[in-house]
């Protein structure tokens, strides 16, 4: 079975990830791996990790109540998201990663951002990039 890895975080850049790689996972029939990433040594009973897990939690119970085979990772180590996501790609062999990016300044535009960047520039498998709506 294909793998489709996104990363998750609850904002609107990764809620429209999400929704992105879940139609993927449905159309190409695969497996949806979503990746959640702290620092290490995050004090993982502070009220935002909690908030976090409670959120990946209802993301978990969504994919299953719609059927969709899927998987939902947290890493808690020392590695940046982008590193974390690449290391995901790989340890699951992932067909395609899905990510989230925001719109930036006139200076922003130019390096997109560097978790952007790093995962446009390192992954093995394509990579499909989506922005989040602009605010009204």
């Amino acid at each position: 079975m294909a793998t489709i890895v996104t990363g998750y975080i609850d904002n609107p850049e990764g809620q429209r990830a999400l929704e992105l790689a879940i139609g993927e996972a449905r159309r190409r029939e695969a497996k949806l791996i979503v990746v959640h990433s702290m620092r290490g040594g995050a004090d993982t009973s502070s009220e935002d990790v909690l908030r976090y897990r409670s959120a990946l939690e209802l993301v978990g119970e969504r994919l299953t109540k719609e059927g969709l085979s899927h998987e939902v990772v947290e890493y808690v180590r020392d590695n940046t998201p982008a590193e974390d996501l690449l290391a995901a790609a790989a340890e699951f062999d992932a067909e395609l990663l899905v990510i989230g990016y925001r719109k930036r300044s006139a200076a922003g535009k130019a390096i997109l951002g560097s978790h952007a960047q790093t995962l446009l520039m390192g992954a093995e498998c394509p990579v499909l990039a989506i922005m989040a709506p602009a605010e009204s």
